[in-house]
């Protein structure tokens, strides 16, 4: 076995990349390889239709990327083409109406006003209400977590810093955010607000992969996380032009520019250990690779119930990875459209960057429903995004791509993923699409379903989960990705985890990977 390489990061996902650029620029020698024939992982761009390119898993959103990591690897010096959304989310109603969320909350009260001048009154103080709170998150999403509940020595500063976000809100501050942590998505808008429309436009991102509806505990923790990630904003909306895929492929190019070799179409079997230690990784064609330091940006069941012989670590360990919740409950339908779709409540200008079937909290509590009984969801949450609008290179001219987020579908359906139940998704989609968006169905060229056994075989999510593990309260900083293993280091000794199933989790972040050099090259486990 040669050794190469001080580093090899498994996977080209956003994340491995993110760490293996920072780990170069700190003088590493790093090697990332990829299974598959392109970089990006789960944030690729495909042409799942001859002539038309959608984002596979995810959509093409950059404003979930933290600044500071745009700005470390110069994406804007890279041809990463941004194209801001405004309204963030349009909301249609069966009725013909429609609610839009802008970025300009005096503009979103406007807007609101129709529905309730109360909840439009109320609008811009929560917007300061959820930024302030956001802050917060923000300062945690970009620390090191401790190892509780079993520090050592290495926690007492992770512990002081693990408080600094905290002692710099207000008191009052810090007991909303401790009360809103813990309290369902609903019991929080209910609070602010009386129109049905505006609570499920905000309570979705509550929800958005997880397999909750919104009158679960836990899920205003997942909202404040994605209005954090946002940048304070409701809901993330700058878009990639050439699709989520681009991003990645500027990511990649800043790592091959600090120095990091890519090699894809090379599949890692197993991580070479040898007393305690990684000490390189063995491919799929039986090539080994050595290295002082391997970093993995799979997810922690891939990671340990295959990459590493679950003999070779502890048991409580081991209990704890089985333990983790993937669960889920999103699929992806993908659409090659002749003409443009026209949503009746929607003016379609190509800035709209969300649009949203929520009619209300309650729409998507039943929606839920089914999904604790092992059915996919007959009147389901969607949201849909409409890139081609903003972006015609991504179909022929006069085409279009319309990609639809599904919940609720669940990987463990009764009756399991086969093509009755795939054909039974797709006409769900399409009924509820021509209820808001007349004579769509003839305007349908092909289409395309990933189901979530689709996103786990396809594109390795676990359970078709797109954070690699849910973002659930048991399983978020200090316990994520299980108790006393937080800070990306394993119990194999220079093995690391910088994927999104490490802190602080998914949005296409970049901080899990960042995060992860920075506790790698600080030397402390």
């Amino acid at each position: 076995m040669s050794n190469d390489y001080d580093v090899i990061v498994i996977g080209a996902g956003p994340n491995g990349l993110v760490a293996a650029t920072y780990l170069a620029r700190a003088g590493r020698k790093v090697l990332v390889l990829e299974r598959s024939q392109n970089v990006g992982g789960v944030a690729v761009t495909e042409e799942l239709v001859p002539g038309y390119r959608f984002s596979a898993c995810s959509d093409a959103l950059a404003s979930y990327l933290a600044p500071e990591v745009a700005a470390d690897l110069e994406l804007a010096k890279r041809g990463v083409e941004f194209v801001p959304a405004d309204p963030l989310v349009a909301a249609p109603l069966a009725d013909g109406r429609c609610l839009r969320i802008w970025r300009d909350p005096a503009r979103t009260a406007a807007e609101i006003k129709p529905f309730s001048t109360a909840d439009a009154a109320q609008y811009p103080k929560f917007v300061e209400y959820m930024a302030g709170l956001a802050t917060i998150v923000r300062g945690l999403m970009r620390l090191i977590p401790p190892d509780l509940p079993y520090p050592t020595r290495h926690d007492l500063w992770p512990i002081f810093r693990l408080a600094k976000p905290l002692r710099a809100a207000g008191r009052r501050q810090l007991n909303e955010f401790a009360r809103v942590l813990t309290m369902p998505a609903s019991d929080l808008l209910n609070e602010w607000f009386e129109s049905p429309v505006l609570k499920g436009s905000l309570a979705a991102n509550g929800v958005r992969s997880i397999s909750w509806g919104p009158q679960e505990a836990g899920t205003g923790n997942l909202l404040l996380h994605r209005w954090a990630a946002a940048g304070g904003q409701p809901r993330s909306g700058d878009l990639v032009k050439g699709g989520i895929g681009r991003l990645t492929e500027a990511i990649a190019d800043a790592a091959r520019s600090a120095g990091c070799v890519i090699r894809t179409g090379a599949t890692v079997s197993k991580a070479a250990v040898a007393k305690g230690r990684a000490r390189g990784v063995i491919l799929e064609d039986g090539e080994e690779l050595s290295a002082d330091t391997v970093v993995s940006s799979a997810d922690p069941r891939t990671t340990f119930s295959t990459l590493v012989d679950p003999g070779q670590l502890p048991a409580l360990f081991m209990q704890h990875v089985r333990n983790i919740k993937f669960r889920g409950t999103a699929a992806r339908v993908h659409l090659a459209l002749d003409a443009p779709p026209s949503f009746a409540a929607i003016d379609s200008g190509g800035s709209i960057g969300h649009i949203q079937i929520t009619p209300s909290m309650n729409y998507i509590e039943r929606a839920y429903d089914p999904t604790k009984y092992g059915s996919m969801s007959e009147r389901p949450y969607l949201d849909i995004s409409i890139p081609s609008l903003a972006d015609s290179s991504l179909a022929p001219s006069g085409h279009h791509t319309l990609s639809a987020t599904v919940q609720y579908a669940p990987y463990h359906l009764d009756g399991g993923w086969n093509a009755d139940n795939r054909s039974r998704l797709l006409e769900v989609v399409m009924t509820t699409l021509g209820k808001y968006a007349p004579g769509l169905r003839e305007t349908v060229v092909d289409s395309v379903v990933l189901t979530p056994a689709d996103l786990e075989s396809r594109y390795g999510l676990p359970e078709g989960n797109l954070h690699h593990g849910e973002m659930s309260l048991d399983q978020v900083v200090f316990m994520r990705p299980v108790p006393g293993y937080a800070r990306y280091a394993t119990p194999i000794e220079s093995l690391y985890l910088c994927g999104a199933g490490s802190h602080p989790g998914g949005c296409l972040t970049g901080l899990s990977g960042s995060n992860a050099a920075r506790q790698i090259l600080s030397g402390h486990d």
